[in-house]
């Protein structure tokens, strides 16, 4: 099996999974609950969702600047406009096909900013590294201040989510993974040895040392104040967003900044499931809510409210960010082509 098939598959095995989510969702609803769902909708107060989507989108650009300090110790200044557009088009193609996005993203910065694209991937495998220490982090605080109420559940889903069907533990595959890794760099190695010569061995010995120099760039940054500051300013907007969203719908208004801590926990590790987290996001938040006492069909209306808001402000930056992305280096791509 190629691994474009292979990628291809998942692709549909994870989304047919959030569609049966959709289904299992509605079906699984008394009469009474849909009832109660479709009013919540129905009242629901969607000017709310203006500051929700000032807040996602104020987001969007912090991690835009946070993007281009990542790319100084590489030794190039990019146009924020730039570095914005080429984020929401990742983020715009993630939503249809998981980490596509990455590439696509990386690939237009590259373009357009003329950057070697495997630095660029380079500095996205960096920043997630430590977004992924940030969000274990955030877990930790959020388990912490509300451990009595939420310390079990968060636990067991995920044990759930890091785990196989067998109830390996996360630590097991690490370990496994790990020294799959290993061996994988030691054959490489033992190959560039014997074959230095050739051709494709020192393209792919170029390439792994512009990810690597990518990578470096946490390492190298000259403003580490202002990654972090950003870091810290991209999750608040997170925790807000949904703090806010809370008064659309009255029945959760009432709901404060550990719930919306929660409910962005889980909502956070849905979104890795299913492409845009689609069948995923709202049970995630249904569940959530279900510990703060909200009746399970409003929790579900505000899990498809805040997937929806979430999804229409993606395609909305996304498909403008990608024509502001062509007009703007017009002048680039005739250059390219000529």
């Amino acid at each position: 099996m190629t691994k474009q098939l292979s990628s291809i598959l998942q692709y549909i095995i994870f989304l047919g999974g959030g569609i049966l989510l959709v289904w299992w969702q509605f079906h699984s609803m008394t009469p009474i609950e849909l009832k109660q769902f479709r009013f919540a909708i129905s009242t629901a107060n969607y000017w709310i969702l203006l500051p929700v989507t000032l807040l996602a989108t104020a987001s969007y650009i912090s991690r835009s600047m946070r993007w281009q300090l990542l790319c100084e110790p590489l030794g190039y200044k990019t146009s924020l406009v730039n570095v914005f557009g080429a984020l929401m088009v990742g983020y715009l193609i993630n939503s249809f096909v998981p980490r596509l996005g990455e590439i696509i993203k990386c690939t237009l910065l590259g373009k357009y900013e003329k950057i070697p694209a495997q630095k660029l991937i380079g500095t996205i495998v960096a920043e997630r590294v430590f977004d992924i220490f940030c969000y274990l982090s955030f877990i930790l605080l959020t388990v912490a201040v509300q451990y009595k109420l939420v310390g079990g559940f968060v636990a067991k889903y995920l044990n759930e989510m890091f785990s196989n069907q067998t109830g390996t533990p996360v630590w097991v595959k690490a370990i496994l993974y790990g020294t799959i890794l290993i061996i994988i760099i030691v054959l490489f190695k033992l190959v560039f040895k014997k074959y230095a010569h050739s051709k494709i061995v020192s393209d792919l010995r170029n390439f792994l040392n512009g990810l690597s120099e990518g990578i470096a760039t946490i390492k190298n940054l000259k403003k580490k104040k202002a990654f972090l500051f950003h870091t810290v300013f991209i999750w608040s907007m997170y925790i807000l967003q949904i703090y806010v969203a809370f008064y659309s719908i009255k029945e959760v208004a009432h709901l404060g900044i550990g719930a919306a801590c929660t409910v962005l926990t889980l909502a956070t590790l849905a979104m890795i499931v299913t492409p845009g987290g689609i069948g995923t996001f709202p049970t995630a938040i249904f569940l959530v809510l279900q510990l703060y006492k909200i009746e399970g069909s409003v929790g579900e209306a505000f899990g498809w409210l805040m997937w929806g808001a979430t999804t229409f402000i993606i395609i909305m930056l996304g498909t403008v960010s990608l024509a502001v992305l062509f007009y703007k280096n017009k002048d680039t791509i005739r250059t390219q082509k000529s």
